[in-house]
């Protein structure tokens, strides 16, 4: 049966509230007293509205914010994140206990009156009258709601919360009459559902299911009439009526609520007073909000997380968007934390460098073939104590990183990538010479790099002719500065470019010399998702967090997917790894090899040891180390790194063991397949010296030192341009 409406087609409701809208704007005394002291009759004065036909039909809900909850691969919780902490439920999923215990103190005339109580409005003008002053106000439920949805609208704006609850005769006519559609749109039931779940109770929670967990540690389904009517006592005033700050003004007030209870009949005289009787008991919660409370050092992926969702455009065309969309919360997020790797990762860097060494480090690993990050940790925590850090040292700086670190000699790998693929094969031989000026020109993706600098291996007896392989086992520097001549330096940015390397800053790999032996600042997990093209033979995929996510509704979003595509010919690949493999079994990185399965990488170290590095794979995982000064002011000489000392430190003999038993822990129970490689030949230089096993060069078969890997102890290719960083080969 329709409403009944006048000629101009407004239902009676309307009609008095129109009336009501007048009057509130020519001032009447109706317009105050739901305002506070401030007085009735001078707000008319001060307040300004719109014609009451003019303010827009509609009132605008926005979704409710809710907490995100972030997951592991297997469905393990990572963290919660919110805005504001809430959960929201359905009517029936609240204790009726506590849908009376409001209504009974915010609006016992609920189920009676409409939009406006005017009953309520005559008895607080009364009572005002007699006070002097005002003290009592007559919003109702439905007008709670509506200014509620106001402040949720506003966020965390302060300006717009101002605006939300200034005390004006037009916020307060704009609120009349919102109700007045709430009350037709939905009834009486959803606007309580609503009022419930929006609600501010104290302690950052809002709505009744958060409150509920907060207080007592359970549903809100499941609160006792005593526990009920402590929260709704909270409402008026979270702050005054405080059960855990102030019990004492709690419970009095909690008991001004059961009393009313039953006088409006909602419980009996007898309950009611048995409640009363009973003292507050709390099961108090705290509020875990945030990454820095993520376990098994995973806070950093968990901000890499949130950073995907404010930077990927699959979430909003505009970041403002996105990060709106993010506050609202209410997303159950599954990720590719996989958290045996994360557990294996994280003791392995905070088992050999500690918190409060002066240097740290960082490590990723990602799978090949799919892109997925599967554990991302460092040594310094996530925090904002001493010796924590905010800083997620292991992504680029649009994700929450630094400006990166020089790779040193893991960079020598892309660049015998780009000389296989321009034809040259791991039989290449160059005269590799102790000491060399840079060949110049040299041809670069616009035309030509010119200049005068020299080169130098550390040590001088370490002289080729070298093929790729020993070259690459021995990290000889002068054979690939002799190579990047031979190609070119635009064949190798190219290639960087393929298998997404780009420096931390979000530029290109540059078109310079220096690139020959690794000086463009980039992240860990750049390097690892880099070497996972060559454990996927030939071909990269970009690196990716999450696995789906769903929304408050269980509605599925989309989620941003790896894209690959082919960066080199599986030859290539394959010749690459069998280059690689050559590197742990008896060359510089013979600490990191892995007991038992196929794995292959490069040590790297760049000059004055700002960074050292260790990047290496398996067919199923590639990773990459990364230890040195975020802040690229302490050199790593005399230093004391995780209880052990190093006169110098190199990449085989610090990162090197982290990769390999963050590796061997990330692996273990997990098939072993083979690296896919081809036969190397035996063309290489022999002289008896074999590769070193990098790492110090005081101590025989140890190799290593200065880009490391010759057999005899002695220290392996180092060099050093004037004018660029410099940078050792191992």
């Amino acid at each position: 049966m329709g409403k009944k409406r006048d000629g101009g087609g407004l239902t009676k409701t309307q009609q008095a509230a129109k009336f009501l809208g007048v009057s509130v704007l020519a001032g009447a005394v109706l317009a105050g007293l739901a305002l506070p002291a401030a007085g009735a009759l001078g707000l008319a004065a001060k307040g300004s509205v719109e014609g009451f036909d003019e303010i827009p039909a509609n009132l605008k809900t926005p979704p409710l914010s809710q907490r995100t909850t972030i997951l592991d691969a297997d469905g393990g919780e990572i963290a919660k994140v919110y805005s504001r902490d809430r959960t929201v439920v359905d009517l029936k999923d609240m204790s009726p206990y506590v849908q009376k215990a409001i209504v009974a103190i915010e609006d016992a005339r609920f189920y009676q009156h409409g939009a406006i109580d005017l009953k309520g409005i005559l008895r607080a003008v009364n009572k005002n009258a007699r006070s002097g002053g005002v003290s009592e106000g007559a919003s109702t439920l439905t007008q709670q709601y509506v200014k509620n949805v106001f402040i949720e609208e506003a966020g965390d704006d302060p300006d717009k919360v101002a605006q939300a609850t200034q005390q004006t005769i037009g916020r307060k006519v704009k609120e009349l009459k919102y109700a007045i559609q709430v009350e037709e749109e939905l009834g009486k039931q959803k606007i309580l559902q609503n009022y419930l779940n929006i609600t501010f109770f104290g302690q950052q929670a809002y709505g009744v299911e958060a409150a509920s967990q907060r207080y007592f540690s359970k549903h809100a389904k499941d609160l006792t009439l005593d526990e009920s009517a402590l929260l709704a006592g909270i409402v008026q005033s979270p702050s005054r009526y405080d059960p855990v700050n102030d019990p004492k003004e709690a419970q009095r007030r909690r008991n001004t609520v059961l009393q009313r209870m039953a006088d409006t009949k909602a419980v009996t005289q007898a309950e009611a007073e048995a409640a009363a009787k009973k003292p507050i008991k709390l099961k108090v919660s705290r509020p875990k909000n945030g990454c820095i409370t993520a376990g098994s050092g995973a806070g950093f992926f968990c901000d890499y997380v949130r950073e995907v969702l404010l930077n990927d455009q699959a979430f909003g065309k505009t970041r403002k968007e996105r990060s709106k969309r993010w506050n609202q919360g209410g997303l159950t997020i599954r990720t590719t934390l996989d958290p045996q790797t994360q557990k294996s990762i994280q003791s392995a860097v905070t088992s050999q460098v500690y918190a409060d060494d002066p240097v740290a480090t960082a490590a990723t690993i990602v799978q090949p073939g799919t892109g997925k990050i599967l554990g991302m940790g460092q040594s310094r925590p996530y925090g904002f104590g001493q010796n924590q850090t905010q800083m997620n040292l292991s992504v680029d700086q649009k994700m929450g990183g630094g400006a990166g670190y020089q790779p040193g000699s893991t960079f020598k790998p892309v660049i015998a990538a780009a000389a296989l693929e321009a034809g040259k094969g791991p039989d290449q031989s160059y005269s590799s010479p102790y000491k060399m000026q840079y060949p110049s020109p040299v041809s670069t993706c616009t035309g030509q790099w010119t200049g005068n600098n020299p080169v130098q291996n550390e040590n001088t007896s370490e002289v080729g002719p070298y093929s790729m392989k020993e070259a690459t086992a021995k990290s000889v520097n002068t054979y690939f500065v002799q190579l990047i001549s031979d190609i070119g330096i635009c064949p190798v940015t190219k290639m960087a470019d393929k298998m997404g390397i780009k420096r931390s800053n979000g530029n290109p790999v540059e078109q310079s010399p220096a690139i020959a032996l690794g000086s463009p600042e980039v992240s860990p997990l750049t390097m690892a998702n880099a070497y996972a093209t060559f454990a996927n033979e030939g071909v990269h995929c970009s690196p990716v967090a999450i696995e789906s996510i769903t929304d408050a509704t269980g509605k599925a979003l989309t989620v941003p997917k790896t894209s690959c595509h082919r960066a080199m010919s599986q030859q290539t690949a394959k010749t690459i790894n069998a280059l690689l493999k050559g590197v742990v079994e008896d060359g510089t990185g013979r600490q990191a090899g892995l007991q038992g399965r196929d794995s292959a990488g490069k040590t790297g170290t760049t000059d004055s040891r700002y960074a050292a590095w260790f990047t290496g794979y398996t067919p199923n995982m590639a990773g990459a180390v990364w230890v040195g000064d975020p802040a690229h002011k302490r050199r790593m000489f005399d230093i004391t790194i995780g209880g052990t000392f190093h006169d110098k430190v190199y990449g085989a003999d610090t990162p090197g063991p982290i990769w390999r038993e963050a590796m061997s822990g990330a692996l273990s129970g997990k098939p072993a397949p083979s690296l896919p490689t081809v036969p190397l030949g035996d063309s290489d230089k022999s002289d008896g010296k074999g590769g070193g096993g990098g790492g110090r060069h005081d101590r025989p078969g140890g190799g290593g030192g200065h880009g490391g890997g010759r057999g005899d102890g002695k220290p392996g290719g180092g060099w050093h341009i004037p004018g660029f960083p410099g940078l050792f080969g191992g």
